[in-house]
């Protein structure tokens, strides 16, 4: 893995989305793989394939794939340097958060371990990514999640913005313009009923999301699970 083949990159992606399937949302399949990768069932099996036999991954009960020590050490890699070189676009280029995804997935091929080591430095050894998600431990250390979805949060309840789920940039510029980026303080005015919008104050303006909308958008834990409703994801 010391080169930036093309077959380099492409394992280095996979071990990645696997990390971020397996540790960051349902866990891994071969069509959810394929899914977060955008290629067929097919591809996917293959490559999985290949990377149990070269010790990357392992096979599971119910036919689910976990990392291994040797897969994990690479899934982190790429991904911290993932999300540090979306910081390094957003916080010191001014790129938008909407923008900045695609970038960073040529980037962190390329990103050497001197590299990466000044970027920490020079960007204050950020924690998380622009758009909320974590930077995973050097140390291979798992990052606790937490924080709720806006849409489990009662009317008339504050909340603070700590990331977003969906990375898609329509969505992502969208939230940018109304003002629900991490770190934005919110009131939840409203929730209609039977899946209506949500109606949410930030700032002076008000704005009515939609239900999908809002539980894409998490809230940290000062908003607290007592105000919590039981809306599920």
């Amino acid at each position: 893995m010391s080169g930036h083949s093309h077959f380099d990159e492409s394992v280095e992606e996979y071990l990645e989305a696997i990390y971020r399937l397996e540790y960051e949302g349902p866990g891994v399949t071969t069509s959810g793989l394929a899914s977060a990768m955008g290629v067929t069932p097919a591809s996917a099996s293959g490559m999985l394939k290949k990377l149990d036999k070269e010790e990357y991954v392992s096979y599971v009960a119910r036919g689910e794939v976990k990392l291994t020590r040797k897969g994990l050490e690479v899934g982190v890699k790429i991904l911290r340097r993932h999300r540090l070189a979306e910081r390094l676009l957003t916080d010191v280029l001014g790129m938008p958060w909407d923008e900045v995804n695609a970038e960073a997935c040529m980037l962190e091929h390329a990103i050497s371990q001197r590299v990466e080591d000044r970027l920490v430095e020079l960007l204050g050894d950020p924690k998380t990514c622009p758009h909320g998600h974590p930077v995973p431990a050097r140390d291979l250390s798992e990052t606790p999640r937490t924080g709720v979805p806006l849409a489990q949060i009662e009317a008339g309840r504050d909340a603070v913005v700590s990331g977003v789920t969906d990375g898609v940039p329509e969505i992502l510029r969208y939230l940018g313009e109304v003002g629900l980026f991490p770190g934005a303080q919110v009131r939840v005015l409203e929730k209609a009923p039977l899946g209506g919008p949500v109606t949410v104050e930030i700032g002076d303006a008000r704005h009515a999301i939609s239900l999908e909308l809002a539980r894409m958008v998490v809230v940290g834990n000062d908003a607290g699970s007592d105000h919590a409703t039981t809306d599920t994801l």
